[in-house]
């Protein structure tokens, strides 16, 4: 019992400290996207930033995010505490790019509270 407590605590601690610091932001309309054009690709997605994008290579990668905190006084505690993981399907183009990752609105949600806006967040490729 003790040698299963001991490797999900080590377990844990390697993930924490793999996960990369980014903000988020998200939005509402999926398609058309710059990967898959006007396939639907479900919800649970988002959109890279220029430093994930990669020149398209980003598409179809997978992420698991979660919110760390409030990058505004707005909603002083936006976080929900849980973890979702985005398919990403599409670029967010600077300079009206704001975040790491653009959510959907339905993955941002799962995460923290929409009226937030922009969030601290961590992410694992």
């Amino acid at each position: 019992m003790r040698l299963l407590i001991a490797a999900g605590i080590i377990a844990s601690l390697v993930s924490v400290a793999s996960a990369n610091a980014g903000t988020a932001t998200y939005y509402t309309t999926y398609v058309p996207s710059a990967c898959y054009g006007y396939r639907d690709e479900g919800v649970m997605i988002g959109a890279a930033s220029d430093s994930l994008w990669e020149n398209g290579a980003a598409c179809g990668r997978m992420y698991t995010v979660q919110c760390t905190g409030p990058t505004n006084q707005g909603v002083p505690q936006p976080c929900r505490g849980n973890r979702v993981t985005i398919k990403i399907v599409d670029l967010c183009p600077p300079p009206g790019c704001q975040g790491t990752i653009d959510l959907s609105q339905e993955a941002f949600s799962t995460i923290a509270d929409p009226a937030a806006g922009k969030i601290h967040i961590d992410y694992i490729p």
